[in-house]
């Protein structure tokens, strides 16, 4: 008997510092049938135990999902917080601008710690994210 192969794929990236005062990240992508499930979030590990990163981490700090419209190009992806701390919101625009870009359904969680947005990084750090997500889907998109 043939083996199946499973079409679910979990893959846990690390992304180092972009910038002087900002952490290193870690992205655990999960590739679902026509979706991802992102999980982001600043980490302490050394890049070799970045298995153990999401562990550490928090999956609903910030967590929202986003569908892509079909029909009309250049409409924002419908989307919907599924659980936010009242500090933080950037998943759900996050999520819309990648299920837009990737054409598939997009459930992200943004761990990242409320002491970078009094410290005045928040902005970097949100960049810095975005792209790194972008970099782990391409790669997974590709394959």
């Amino acid at each position: 008997m043939a083996a199946i192969k499973s079409r679910i794929q979990v893959d846990t990236q690390y992304f180092p510092s972009a910038g002087h005062a900002l952490p290193p990240l870690a992205v655990q992508t999960t590739r679902l049938v026509n979706s991802y499930m992102l999980w982001v979030g600043t980490t302490d590990v050394e890049q070799d135990q970045v298995e153990t990163a999401p562990l550490q981490g928090s999956l609903a700090k910030d967590w929202a999902c986003a569908m892509p419209v079909r029909e009309t190009p250049g409409t924002p992806a419908a989307a919907t917080p599924l659980y936010r701390s009242s500090s933080s919101e950037a998943a759900l625009s996050m999520a819309q601008r990648l299920a837009r870009r990737f054409k598939k359904q997009i459930f992200l969680s943004i761990d990242m710690p409320p002491s970078l947005g009094s410290l005045g990084q928040e902005g970097k750090l949100l960049l810095a994210i975005e792209r790194a997500l972008v970099d782990s889907l391409k790669s997974h998109e590709g394959q």
